[in-house]
């Protein structure tokens, strides 16, 4: 069976270090019980490696996950955490753009 990847979509800004503890968490979720997932944070190396306050970093981060939304490599846009920030809207705004299936499962998971 071929597995389905999704871009997990979560807030980041803020709270950066508990933020990426709860993804974290939540992809081991997924991993642990969805066998046929892929779950996909391509933002998360850009987290740990960029720094969000200096506009250009922050703005690379940007353009690397519309290029990878854009890539036609994910199969849907899963929405995880406990709101929906800022950059999630951007991330779902293209995602409908691209004909990508959204799953809100905010604050279910």
């Amino acid at each position: 069976m071929k597995k389905k990847i999704c871009y997990i979509a979560h807030p980041i800004g803020g709270d950066v270090h508990n933020n990426l503890a709860d993804l974290r968490r939540i992809i081991r979720l997924i991993n642990s019980t969805e066998p046929n997932v892929v779950p996909f944070c391509p933002y998360y190396s850009d987290v740990v490696s960029l720094d969000d306050n200096i506009p250009e970093e922050r703005q690379r981060g940007i353009e690397n996950d519309h290029a990878i939304l854009c890539s036609g490599i994910v199969d849907e846009l899963w929405l995880t955490g406990v709101k929906f920030s800022a950059g999630m809207q951007v991330e779902a705004e293209l995602a409908k753009e691209m004909g990508i299936p959204i799953i809100n499962l905010i604050g279910m998971l």
